[in-house]
C-alpha cells in the first residue's frame, strides 16, 4: 500500500488533451473531408478559389460550433491556403481533408495529410525560422558583450571629459590671474573702431 502511494501516477495524454503551442488547451479536435465542388460551381469562374476559402470557413464554423458561426474565428493554415489556390483562381480543388482544432473559441484548420512537396516546403520554412532564431540569439549574445565593452569605454570617456574640463578651468584661472597682475589691465583702451554711422 505504501509503495502505491509513493509512486507517481503517469498519465498518457491524447493529442486533444495536450496543450497547443500558443499555451492554451485544445477544446475540440476533429478531421473532416470538406466537399467544395457544388458550392464553387455556383460562383463566377474568376472568383472560385476565393469562394472555396469562404465555403471551407463556413463548413468548419458550422461543424466546430463556432459562436454565431463567425468565419473570422476560423484561421486557415498557410499550407492549406496554398493547397486551395495552387491551381489558380479559376480551378480550385473539389474537396479537401482537413484537421481542425478549437482553442479558446478560435478554430485553427490545417491539412490532415500533407503532400510530399508541402512537407518539403514546411520543413524548409521551419529550418529558415530556426536559422533566424539562432542568428538572433548570437546577435543578442554579441550585443550583450558589446554593451559591456561599451559601458567600460563610456566610463573611460567620462573620466577623460572630466579631466579635460578640469584642465580647461585651471587654464582659465591662470589666464585671469595673469591678466589681473599685468600693468594697465584695468585701463586698457578700447581699440574697437567706431562706425561712422554712429558718429553722426
Amino acid at each position: 500500500m505504501a509503495d502505491e502511494k509513493t509512486q507517481p501516477k503517469t498519465e498518457v495524454k491524447t493529442e486533444a488533451q495536450q496543450s497547443h503551442p500558443l499555451g492554451k488547451k485544445v477544446e475540440l479536435e476533429r478531421e473532416y473531408i470538406v466537399p467544395l465542388k457544388e458550392k464553387i460551381l455556383v460562383a463566377v469562374e474568376y472568383k472560385r478559389a476565393r469562394k472555396a476559402v469562404k465555403v471551407l470557413k463556413e463548413f468548419i464554423a458550422k461543424h466546430m460550433h463556432v459562436a454565431n458561426r463567425d468565419t473570422r474565428l476560423v484561421k486557415l493554415d498557410k499550407y492549406l491556403n496554398q493547397e486551395l489556390w495552387y491551381r489558380g483562381i479559376k480551378n480550385p480543388i473539389s474537396k479537401v481533408k482537413v484537421k481542425a482544432k478549437k482553442i479558446a473559441g478560435v478554430v485553427y484548420v490545417e491539412l490532415a495529410e500533407l503532400p510530399a512537396y508541402v512537407k518539403f516546403q514546411k520543413q524548409k520554412d521551419e529550418n529558415r525560422a530556426n536559422r533566424v532564431v539562432k542568428t538572433n540569439l548570437k546577435h543578442d549574445a554579441e550585443h550583450d558583450h558589446v554593451e559591456s565593452n561599451n559601458q567600460e569605454d563610456k566610463k573611460d570617456e567620462v573620466e577623460k571629459e572630466k579631466a579635460v574640463i578640469e584642465a580647461g578651468l585651471k587654464e582659465n584661472k591662470a589666464e585671469a590671474k595673469a591678466k589681473k597682475h599685468t600693468t594697465n589691465a584695468s585701463h586698457e583702451k578700447n581699440t574697437t573702431p567706431h562706425r561712422q554711422v554712429l558718429q553722426r
